[in-house]
């Protein structure tokens, strides 16, 4: 691994761990989220606990941290390490966000984060997969079962385009996190107590 990729990498984890939802929530309403709702940092319980703008903000802030990352990796790394370097700099911030350095390596589920990761990766599966999150959203009010559909979504559609290998790699990986991270909502889900927005 060169010199330039590990700092990439670095970067990508510091900022990944930054928690925008626990940091602007608390400066700009006075709330501190790990108190309400779900207690969880992340866009979705801004929304439950704060409101719309809330929630908004943090997912619009929590997406820049996983599209930087990969800007990040895509400026500096050349051929034939440049998407090798993407994908771990996507997968980085997404533990960032999951694992945060600022919280005592605890953190939020990395969906919004995931996204802006797929945005910079591959545009045309970040468009069905929102579009999917939206639309099983809209007619369930389960954030959580429309977000562990899309990211399962991500890595078939990624082999689907004929995406990098390295991008499909990413997809799969990241949707084995993220529904990881949903476990509590699975089984929320199965018993039919699971928190709708």
């Amino acid at each position: 691994m060169s010199l330039t990729l590990a700092l990439v990498l670095i970067v990508s984890y510091i900022l990944g761990s930054i928690p925008n939802g626990l940091i602007f929530v608390r400066a700009i309403w006075h709330i501190d989220l790990r108190e309400r709702g779900s207690q969880n940092i992340g866009a979705t319980n801004a929304w439950r606990v704060v409101g719309k703008p809330a929630g908004i903000l943090v997912f619009i802030l929590d997406f820049l941290k996983g599209a930087l990352s990969v800007y990040l990796a895509e400026m500096l790394i050349d051929p034939p390490e440049k998407f090798m370097a993407m994908a771990l700099a996507g997968i980085v911030a997404i533990l960032g966000h999951s694992v945060s350095m600022f919280m005592k390596f605890r953190g939020g589920k990395g969906v919004a984060t995931g996204l802006g990761v797929i945005a910079m990766l591959m545009p045309k599966v970040t468009l069905i997969v929102f579009l999917t999150w939206l639309v099983i959203v809209l007619i369930t009010r389960y954030v959580s079962l429309g977000s562990i559909v899309a990211a399962t979504l991500t890595p078939i559609l990624a082999w689907f385009f004929d995406s990098p290998i390295e991008f499909v790699i990413f997809g799969l990986a990241a949707a084995i996190l993220i529904v990881v991270r949903h476990r509590a909502n699975i089984l929320r889900l199965i018993h039919g107590n699971e928190n709708k927005i």
